[in-house]
């Protein structure tokens, strides 16, 4: 288990040094404050915005008691999850779009409207799984003496 955990720390250690690397060689200069801008911004948004509220969807689903199954919790926060993802990768490109670009083949679609069918169906999937994970969760016997271990 420790020589695993070196060799990640290594490969990790040389795959940031590539990278650093690169961006010194084929980035300009001058663009490199705005890339880093950019990144402590994602690094911000994920943890001040997207990693309360998966946790907090999580407390909120595990507080509904024992009544709820984990795939039930698994799915709705992947769903949580990929549309947070997806919006904020998605967010600059509607930005983009709307302060006109010089080439209109760069951006050609309505990133809007296709951001918010993908939100709606997962939207769809979230509360098909609680629906049936609900009756399912319903219509599960209870034992009459309630085991005394984690599940």
């Amino acid at each position: 288990m420790k020589a695993a955990r070196i060799v990640l720390v290594v490969l990790g250690v040389l795959v940031m040094a590539f990278g650093a690397y690169v961006l010194v060689t084929t980035v300009r200069p001058n663009r490199i404050w705005g890339l880093a801008t950019w990144l402590l911004g994602a690094v911000v948004l994920h943890d001040a915005v997207l990693s309360p509220f998966v946790v907090g969807a999580g407390l909120l689903l595990r507080r509904t008691g024992r009544s709820i199954r984990a795939w039930v919790l698994v799915v709705v926060q992947s769903a949580v999850v990929l549309g947070s993802v997806l919006a904020l990768v998605v967010l600059p490109e509607i930005a983009a779009k709307a302060h006109g670009q010089k080439n209109p083949t760069i951006l050609p679609f309505d990133y809007g409207v296709r951001l918010a069918i993908v939100e709606g169906v997962l939207l769809v999937v979230v509360i098909a799984v609680l629906v049936v994970g609900g009756l399912m969760s319903r219509n599960r016997p209870r034992a009459l003496v309630e085991p005394t271990t984690n599940r």
